[in-house]
């Protein structure tokens, strides 16, 4: 019996004094570079504290068959501590390649993770099919990562994005609501009925505080469209000098009309009340209301050259988002393009596409009836939502807040305008999410 003692001593020793007792833990970039499918670039960092690295992730190109091909996604990763808590950040778009905080990250002192939407240049694969550019397949892109990055951050996730991102957020929770602790969607758009577009009308029948501004944006898009042949001419003249081309929309005419349709939503989403005051009077020479126009929403953003990476969005727009459709009363008779003013105008032809609408009224529905710590940030004065997300009989711990005068806010500090009341209720539930 001593004998076996013994040697079962001996071997004891000899496990604990060949085990290295006392190893530095590895490094997290060592970690990050051990998981499947990751690459780790770590960059020099512009916050102090922070630590920086550009990933890419290898996602499936279609989730439920992952053997028929991949792409690589890119990946920004904001680094403070592995006992800190991940904010995981989903643009809906392209990923910004400047560090940034998120709201969230920043009452949370949480590390961020920031992922660019799939199919975005230039996280898309090639040649790209489309018909796997859906809400679900993001929401499984999201999960996936999650999944291979939960081992190294242990502690709390939160979600977080503003507008088609804050809507990523929301449709990855429906579908995986155990990935995370809580989820922050800013000034996310909710368009559950394609054909009933009423609510923008009342938006804009009271957005802002002084009736006269609401007037002003009218008359000035209306007055740059009965000034067509000068407006035309100074766009050709600025689209020659920049090799701007019209193809996709069917020409220059198109664009220029797209353009103002587009006026109103455009000056009230990204741009405060107050720029009223700057607005040209109706009696202004062509070439100041032109610079004022161009300066407020942006001409060129209907040429080929500036609709090509949104081809995301506007995929998913026509064939699961959905779109809305302004009155444009104000500018009536003057349209001759009217109705262009659609996702199929903004694709090459190509490109198939058939709406259905299950997703987003699924996801709806989810909120209403299970959604559980989901916090809505919307901007008073902004028009993409004008159909927001609501809360219903099933939702639980959740609220929907809305910060007077603000507009279109992607990563902006919004709970930090709410009122007293709610900022500071919003933040504590935030803190209390991640623990």
């Amino acid at each position: 019996m001593r004998r076996w003692t013994a040697v079962a001593l001996a071997l004891l020793c000899a496990v604990v004094s060949a085990s290295p007792v006392n190893a530095k833990p590895a490094d997290v970039a060592e970690r990050l570079r051990a998981v499947a499918g990751l690459t780790v670039d770590e960059r020099p960092s512009t916050i102090a504290g922070v630590r920086w690295f550009w990933l890419t992730y290898s996602q499936p190109v279609d989730h439920a068959h992952p053997e028929r091909g991949s792409f690589t996604q890119r990946v920004m990763l904001q680094h403070r501590s592995l006992d800190r808590p991940m904010v995981f950040h989903t643009t809906g778009h392209f990923v910004p390649e400047t560090m940034f905080q998120t709201e969230p990250a920043t009452l949370l002192g949480a590390n961020q993770l920031s992922m660019e939407y799939r199919f975005y240049p230039p996280s898309r694969p090639d040649p790209v099919d489309w018909t796997k550019d859906t809400l679900r397949q993001g929401a499984a892109d999201q999960h996936r990562l999650i999944v291979a990055l939960r081992g190294i951050y242990p502690q709390k996730w939160i979600t977080t994005g503003g507008s088609k991102g804050g809507q990523a957020a929301v449709i990855h929770r429906r579908y995986y609501p155990d990935d995370v602790a809580g989820t922050v969607a800013y000034v996310a758009p909710n368009d559950i009925d394609d054909q009933e577009d009423s609510a923008y009308e009342r938006f804009f029948a009271t957005v802002g505080n002084d009736p006269a501004c609401r007037a002003r944006v009218k008359a000035v898009a209306r007055e740059i469209l009965e000034r067509r042949p000068a407006m035309q001419q100074l766009l050709a003249s600025r689209a020659a000098a920049q090799g701007w081309t019209f193809d996709t929309v069917g020409g220059i005419d198109v664009a220029f009309e797209l353009s103002v349709m587009d006026y109103e939503v455009g000056f009230w989403a990204f741009n405060p009340e107050s720029a009223c005051a700057a607005l040209p009077s109706p009696d202004a020479g062509d070439e100041a209301l032109f610079r004022s126009f161009d300066s407020v929403l942006g001409f060129p953003f209907f040429t080929d050259q500036a609709l090509a990476p949104f081809t995301q969005t506007f995929y998913q727009g026509g064939t699961e988002m959905g779109w809305w459709r302004p009155s444009l009363s104000h500018l009536r008779p003057l349209l001759r393009h009217e109705n262009a003013y659609q996702p199929r105008t903004f694709l090459p032809r190509s490109i198939p596409m058939t709406y259905d609408g299950t997703v987003i009224r699924d996801v709806d529905r989810w909120v209403r009836q299970h959604g559980t710590r989901l916090m809505f940030v919307n901007g008073g004065n902004d028009p993409y939502t004008a159909e927001p997300y609501r809360l219903g009989p099933g939702s639980r711990d959740s609220a929907v807040y809305t910060a007077p005068g603000v507009q279109h806010v992607f990563l902006g500090n919004v709970i930090d305008k709410l009122p007293a009341w709610q900022r500071a209720k919003a933040t504590a539930d935030l803190r209390r999410w991640a623990s």
